[in-house]
C-alpha cells in the first residue's frame, strides 16, 4: 500500500466509486456535526481511496445545508492525505462547454449562510488562499481527465440552491469567472485549514442563463449531461489512482498551520482544542 491516501468528495450524479476494490461503507464520528454520508473505503492500483458523497446518497442535502465541517473533517479522521472535489459546474464562458471538465485554479466565494472556519474565538488562525488549489493534485487530476479538460479557470461560489439570475450571471462573467456552482467554497478553505492538498474537477453541465435567445437552465435540462459526466469522473479516478507517484513526497500545504495561528497558547479555549483534534492536532499537540 502506498502513502497516498486520496480523499474524493462526489457531487451532483457521482454517489459511488464502482472502481474501489476491498470497499466497504463506514460511519465516522465528528465533533462538528454529522457529514453528509458514511466514507466508502477501498483501494484502487495499490492506493487507498476514501469516498463521500458530497450530498448524500440520494443526492437528500441541499448545497446550503451541507456540514463542510464535519465533511472535511471526518476524511481527515480516515487518514486522507488529499482531497480532489468533483463537482457539476454552470459555465460562464462561451469555451466552456457542456461535458467539459475544468481543473478550478481559483476561486471567488459569494456564499454567505455557511460555517467558513474550524477556527474563532478562543483559537484564532488564518491561512493564505491566495493559491486556493495544490498544483500537484491539479495537475494529476487534469490528466487523468483527459480530453476536453480545460487547465485553470476560476469559479463563482454562489450561496444556492436557486440558480442565477441573468444580472448575477452577467456580472460574474464580467469579473471572468469561467464556472459557477454551489459547493465548492467553503469546502477548499476548510480543506486548507486542514492541512490537505485540495483540488476541484468541475464537471460542465450548463450556460448558466448569460447566453442570449436561450432559455434559462433547468434542472430536467442538465440531467442528462449530468450523469454522462459521473461516469467520465468515474474514469478519472480510474486514471488518476494508476498514475499517482509510488512516494508521496510531502508538500507545503501539509505544514500550513505552522504559521496560522495567533492565539497565544494560554489563551487558547481548551473545548475548541479539543474539537481540532484531527484537522489541527499535529500544531496543537507540538
Amino acid at each position: 500500500m502506498s502513502d497516498w491516501t486520496i480523499g474524493i468528495i462526489g457531487g451532483s450524479g457521482l454517489y459511488a466509486v464502482d472502481a474501489l476494490e476491498g470497499a466497504t461503507w463506514t460511519r465516522v464520528e465528528s465533533p462538528w456535526g454529522e457529514p453528509s454520508d458514511e466514507l466508502l473505503s477501498g483501494t484502487i492500483a495499490g492506493h487507498r481511496f476514501v469516498f463521500l458523497p458530497r450530498h448524500g446518497r440520494g443526492h437528500r442535502l441541499s448545497p446550503s445545508d451541507l456540514n463542510n465541517r464535519a465533511n472535511i473533517d471526518v476524511l481527515k479522521r480516515a487518514g486522507c492525505t488529499d482531497v480532489l472535489a468533483i463537482s457539476a459546474v454552470g459555465s460562464l464562458q462561451e469555451g466552456y462547454a457542456p461535458g467539459d471538465f475544468v481543473v478550478v485554479d481559483q476561486f471567488v466565494d459569494r456564499t454567505f449562510a455557511r460555517a467558513k472556519s474550524f477556527f474563532g474565538t478562543g483559537l484564532v488562525a488564518h491561512v493564505s488562499m491566495a493559491d486556493p488549489v495544490c498544483p500537484r493534485l491539479s495537475a494529476l487530476a487534469a490528466d487523468a481527465a483527459g480530453p476536453g479538460t480545460h487547465r485553470g479557470g476560476t469559479y463563482l461560489a454562489m450561496e444556492g440552491p436557486q440558480f442565477s439570475t441573468r444580472a448575477e450571471s452577467e456580472l460574474y462573467r464580467s469579473w471572468g469567472c469561467a464556472v459557477i456552482g454551489m459547493t465548492g467554497m467553503p469546502e477548499a478553505k476548510l480543506a486548507r485549514e486542514a492541512e490537505l492538498p485540495y483540488a476541484l474537477v468541475g464537471m460542465v453541465t450548463d450556460y448558466d442563463c448569460w447566453r442570449v435567445g436561450e432559455a434559462p437552465v433547468e434542472v430536467s435540462a442538465i440531467l442528462g449531461v449530468m450523469h454522462a459526466n459521473a461516469a467520465r469522473a468515474r474514469e478519472l479516478v480510474i486514471r488518476l489512482a494508476h498514475a499517482l507517484p509510488p512516494e508521496r513526497v510531502a508538500s507545503p500545504i501539509d505544514t500550513c498551520l505552522d504559521w496560522a495561528l495567533i492565539t497565544a497558547p494560554e489563551a487558547r479555549d481548551p473545548a475548541l482544542i479539543a474539537k481540532l483534534d484531527a484537522v489541527a492536532g499535529r500544531v496543537l499537540s507540538a
